[in-house]
C-alpha cells in the first residue's frame, strides 16, 4: 500500500494473535497501525510496528474529543481517527482485534470499482448479493431479514469514498441470529454492489475503508447504545454521502472473525433500539434537508444527530461531543 494509509484498532486486549497479525502485515504493506486503548486495557501493552495510545496518552493529546470522550465506550476509537488524519492520512482502514486479515485485506484500496449498482429504493440485506444463506446483517429491520434481494443487473464504474469489507466464519450479525440460527458462515468471493441513493444497508466498524474526504462521517457517537454506534453512524453516513454524489460499496470478505467473548442475551439488550428504532431513524434521515457536497458535511453531520436527539435514541450530550469532534478536525 501507499503512504498515508493507516489502520485503525481500537483494543481492551492483551496483543492477541489478531493484534500480532496486523502489525506484521502493516509493516510488510507500508501502512501506520494505530491500537488506541480504554480504561480496561493492560498497563504493560506493547506491541511491535504498531503505535499504541492509552487513555492517558489519549488524554495528552492536543485534542478536544479525545478529553471530553466518555472512557470505556467504543466510540474511543474516532481518537485513533484524529490521529491519522493529524499524521497525514489519505486512506483510514478500521477493523477490530477479532478479525484475522487474508492477504487480500494487504491490496492497495482502489476507489473505483466496476460494481453491481443496487438502485431499488428502500432497504436491502446486502449479504444475500454474497451468499444464499439465510443471514442478515446487524441493524437491519427485523420485517427485512426474509426478504430476498432481487438481481442486480445495472453495473457500471463507481468511485466511492466509503467501503465496506465483508467478514467470514463469524460475520457481523445481531444477537437474534446468533441465538436462532447457525455459524460459522462464509460468502462468496463476488464483484461489489454499491448503493444508489435511497437505498438503506447498515454497514459496521469491523472492516471499512474511509478515503479523507469523507473523515468527517467517520465519527461514532458515544451517548447511545454501545452496539449501535456504528450502525447510527452508518445510516448517517449514508445520507450525507447521497447529497455528496457518493454510492456505499460493500465487498467479498478479506477477513475472517475468530469472535471476542460476548454475552449474547445483554448484547440484545442492547441491540433493542435499533430493533425498535431503526426504520424509523432512517426515514427521519431521509425527510432531512442537507446542503449538498463535502463542504457541507459538518454541517450536515449536525443536522443529522440533531434529528435523532429530537427522536429520542441519542441523548443531547452527543452535541458537545459533536462539536469538539468538528473543532479538531477544523484544526488538522
Amino acid at each position: 500500500m501507499r503512504a498515508g494509509t493507516f489502520l485503525v484498532v481500537t483494543s481492551i486486549n492483551s496483543p492477541n494473535a489478531v493484534l500480532h497479525s496486523l502489525a506484521k502485515g502493516a509493516k510488510e504493506s507500508g501502512v501506520q497501525f494505530i491500537v488506541v486503548g480504554d480504561r480496561k486495557s493492560p498497563p504493560d501493552f506493547t506491541l511491535e510496528n504498531c503505535d499504541y495510545y492509552s487513555l492517558t496518552d489519549q488524554q495528552s493529546l492536543d485534542f478536544r474529543f479525545a478529553a471530553e470522550c466518555p472512557a470505556g465506550h467504543y466510540s474511543r476509537k474516532n481518537v485513533g481517527y484524529l490521529i491519522a488524519l493529524k499524521a497525514g492520512a489519505e486512506i483510514i482502514i478500521e477493523t477490530d482485534d477479532d478479525n484475522h486479515p487474508r492477504p487480500n485485506f494487504w491490496a492497495q484500496r482502489v476507489r473505483s470499482h466496476i460494481s453491481r449498482i443496487e438502485s431499488n429504493p428502500g432497504w436491502v440485506n446486502v449479504y444475500r448479493h454474497f451468499t444464499d444463506a439465510h443471514i442478515w446483517p446487524r441493524g437491519l429491520p427485523l420485517d427485512e431479514v426474509t426478504k430476498s434481494p432481487a438481481p442486480i443487473s445495472n453495473n457500471g464504474l463507481i468511485e466511492s469514498p466509503i467501503q465496506q469489507a465483508l467478514a467470514d466464519e463469524n460475520p457481523d450479525v445481531d444477537a437474534i441470529y446468533r441465538l436462532t440460527l447457525p455459524l460459522p458462515q462464509s460468502f462468496r468471493e463476488e464483484q461489489p454492489v454499491a448503493l444508489g441513493r435511497d437505498v438503506w444497508c447498515p454497514f459496521n466498524s469491523q472492516n471499512t475503508t474511509w478515503w479523507k474526504e469523507a473523515a468527517p462521517l467517520l465519527y461514532l457517537p458515544s451517548f447511545c447504545s454501545f452496539r449501535m454506534t456504528d450502525i447510527w453512524r452508518s445510516f448517517v453516513a449514508q445520507r450525507i454521502a447521497w447529497g455528496n454524489g457518493w454510492h456505499i460499496t460493500f465487498h467479498s470478505a478479506s477477513v475472517w472473525q475468530e469472535r471476542n467473548e460476548h454475552n449474547l442475551l445483554k448484547d440484545f439488550e442492547d441491540e433493542v433500539p435499533g430493533y425498535l428504532h431503526n426504520r424509523k431513524i432512517c426515514k427521519r434521515l431521509s425527510g432531512l434537508e442537507l446542503a449538498s457536497g463535502p463542504a457541507n458535511q459538518i454541517e450536515n453531520l449536525t443536522a443529522c444527530y440533531t434529528a435523532l436527539i429530537d427522536l429520542g435514541v441519542i441523548e443531547p450530550e452527543e452535541l458537545g461531543l459533536l462539536e469538539a469532534w468538528s473543532s479538531d478536525l477544523g484544526g488538522i
